[in-house]
């Protein structure tokens, strides 16, 4: 790979990047703006508050790839500078304690994995001080700016070179394969500690367990950390706890938390390093519909307390005020994501920025600032600082592009089901909409279940829209946002409140004129596939349907994909619940029900949710005589990375839709670029 200079001094653009306005008029997006659309991630401000570095990925058509690379811009927007530019990419940017290195990691230059690399603030060329073997899945600086806890993966023995013959995979997991991880083996990852000046790195957990989520004492005396830590197999367990233990070798790390499930991070210390903030979640049975509770536990041990017990809301994130009184974090709630401030001592939370927006994630120094990653409906995702509660934009990544394009209007929906259920929802009008016109209705359902469609920027939902469909998102009973109970209330029952509230929401915006009854579609990725299968075999309302990594009969996903804790301890085994297994594959057991053009849609190498669950839906469906097709992507996993197959996708999305949907009409907008 080739070596490209780097340095501080590099690229110096000014605060305006991306915002001159065209005079021409604004177009509608077309499928050719996912290669123009730029995606911003990881703030992480610097110690003194003067730069916030970000990770701005870009996606090129000719090469068929995405590259990212690191960015800054300064804290009064004035300077914005191209910190690398390599092709081979940078993520995970994170300041030294001093000021003095911006660190990265990166596989350029033929390392194994992703190694860290060093840039001096002062200029010069970006260092790597990493040639581990195993690549680095995360890091932590320590506070004197000379060590740096690793988590790495064990050390697997590398074939013998000169013997180029296959191996075959041998496997003696309970839990032994994983999406894009592909088959596991018996390494776990591990807590290390790296001395910058030596370039050595020293195990501090070793044995069978799993390390994760490093976080410094304020002394740099202690690492606090996740581990699973139980008797027996750790594939059969989903708890784990806090730990902490001196940085350095030899030392025997503290257990910090006892609650049966999971306690982990990310992890914070208060600034007198008496306290340490750490994410409570539920039930172990409910692991598919975990919501994560913000706790805090004394770092010498002690009792733990749940401090947003009456939040009911999942969150993420915490950080510690400068005075140790408080505590901020991350938290979603009902189609947003907010800040939240909560006392150590407990009470209310505040909410320090309101609006229809999603907080993607922040960052904050020892005095205070804040930056955080924001987008809404129509705005993609930028780094904003927040100032008494005002959010100020930093970086303008796509505001060239916004500039050019017409985007459509998203707006709240909320309506009641038979059995009385709240749901609530988004509502994406065609581009141009005029009122008292009936449009063709794309229910367009998200996956997880345990996710929510929110108020941050969806391509996906903007192309639509732009090709006159009106677009309704639901956040049917699995969905988060809106409590532990809503979230739990699918439990080992798939396919069927879910359904009530899917065919609820289209009802309601039936009745309101923007839909024509006549012209329903329905689809989605994932669990929104699996959906997809549910809904339609359950009604013939839909004159389109598409379903993405989807699967019907759930019997066949046993041992077939990932999910095997979830499936023991929710439906139990197949052959103590076989009648439950044979419910919840309904789809496929009553496919002579279903009457919808149906395209399937999958990666061939997703273990997530495999492709042969859209294969065996694709089968019944053309031994029924039902329109329908299957898209196959050769070396893909659950999110298909190469470009040109989502451009692919999208076109076959559109051109699905407009063939049952707009008898008759052009079919000319699937093919536009």
């Amino acid at each position: 790979m080739r070596s490209v200079r780097i340095a501080f001094a590099f690229i110096v653009c000014v605060g305006a990047v991306g915002t001159s306005q065209s005079s021409a008029a604004k177009r509608p997006i077309r499928i050719g703006d996912m290669y123009r659309l730029k995606n911003v991630v990881d703030p992480q401000i610097s110690p003194e508050g003067k730069w916030v570095a970000y990770v701005v990925s870009t996606t090129d058509s000719a090469k068929d790839k995405t590259d990212s690379d690191i960015w800054m811009t300064s804290w009064d927007g004035a300077q914005t500078i191209q910190v690398t530019s390599s092709p081979d990419g940078e993520s995970s940017p994170r300041w030294s304690p001093d000021g003095r290195y911006l660190a990265f990691l990166s596989s350029r230059q033929g390392g194994k994995g992703s190694q860290l690399w060093l840039l001096e603030r002062q200029g010069g060329e970006a260092k790597r001080v990493t040639e581990l073997k195993t690549g680095i899945r995360g890091y932590e600086w320590a506070p004197d700016a000379k060590h740096i806890a690793l988590i790495m993966n064990d050390v697997v023995p590398e074939p013998d070179s000169a013997n180029k013959k296959p191996k075959p995979i041998v496997l003696d997991r309970y839990h032994f394969k994983s999406d894009a991880g592909g088959y596991l083996d018996s390494t776990r990852s591990h807590l290390y500690l790296f001395d910058l000046d030596s370039r050595k790195a020293t195990i501090l957990t070793p044995g069978l367990y799993e390390e994760s989520n490093p976080a410094w004492s304020p002394d740099g005396k202690w690492i606090a950390f996740e581990s699973k830590r139980v008797a027996g197999d750790l594939d059969r367990s989903t708890n784990s706890d806090v730990f902490v233990i001196e940085a350095r070798a030899g030392a025997t790390p503290k257990q910090l938390t006892t609650f049966d499930g999971p306690d982990g991070g990310p992890l914070a210390w208060s600034p007198d390093g008496s306290t340490i903030a750490y994410l409570r979640g539920s039930e172990a049975k409910f692991s598919a519909y975990n919501e994560e509770r913000l706790a805090v536990v004394p770092a010498n041990g002690g009792a733990s307390r749940i401090l947003t017990e009456a939040l009911d809301r999942p969150v993420s994130s915490p950080r510690f005020t400068i005075d140790g009184k408080s505590i901020l974090f991350l938290y979603t709630d009902d189609r947003a994501r907010f800040i939240g401030k909560i006392s150590v001592a407990g009470g209310a939370v505040e909410k320090l920025v309101d609006g229809r927006r999603v907080i993607g994630s922040m960052s904050m120094t020892r005095d205070g600032r804040i930056a955080v990653l924001e987008s809404t409906a129509t705005q993609p995702s930028e780094v904003f600082a927040l100032e008494n509660g005002t959010l100020r934009q930093l970086s303008h990544q796509n505001d060239a592009w916004l500039a050019g394009v017409q985007l459509a209007t998203t707006e709240d929906v909320a309506f009641k089901t038979k059995d009385g259920t709240d749901v609530h929802g988004l509502l994406v009008k065609p581009v141009g909409y005029v009122a008292g016109q009936k449009y063709p209705l794309l229910l367009r359902i998200h996956g997880g279940p345990n996710g929510q469609d929110q108020h941050s920027f969806n391509l996906e939902n903007e192309l639509f829209a732009a090709n006159d469909y009106a677009v309704l998102n639901v956040n049917y009973r699995g969905s988060n946002g809106r409590g532990e109970k809503y979230q739990q209330a699918i439990f080992a029952d798939w396919g069927n409140k879910e359904v009530v509230d899917l065919l609820a929401g289209v009802d309601y915006v039936v009745s309101t004129g923007i839909a024509d009854p006549a012209r329903l579609g329905i689809g989605g990725w994932s669990y929104g596939g699996i959906l997809t299968d549910y809904t339609i075999a359950t009604t013939n309302r839909f004159k389109a349907a598409i379903a993405g990594a989807g699967s019907a009969l759930q019997l066949s996903m046993y041992g077939s994909d990932q999910y095997i804790y979830q499936y023991e301890n929710e439906l139990g085994p197949p052959w103590k619940a076989q009648e439950l297994w044979i419910k919840l594959s309904y789809p496929f057991f009553h496919a002579d029900r279903i009457k919808t053009p149906t395209l399937f849609l999958g990666g061939d190498k997703d273990f997530n949710v495999p492709v042969i669950g859209g294969e065996q839906m694709y089968q019944a469906l053309r031994s029924l005589n039902v329109p329908t097709e299957l898209i196959v992507y050769p070396n893909q996993h659950h999110g298909l990375s190469l470009p040109s197959f989502n451009y692919d996708r999208l076109q076959r999305y559109l051109a699905w839709y407009d063939k049952y949907l707009k008898p008759g009409a052009l079919q000319a907008g699937a093919a536009r670029p």
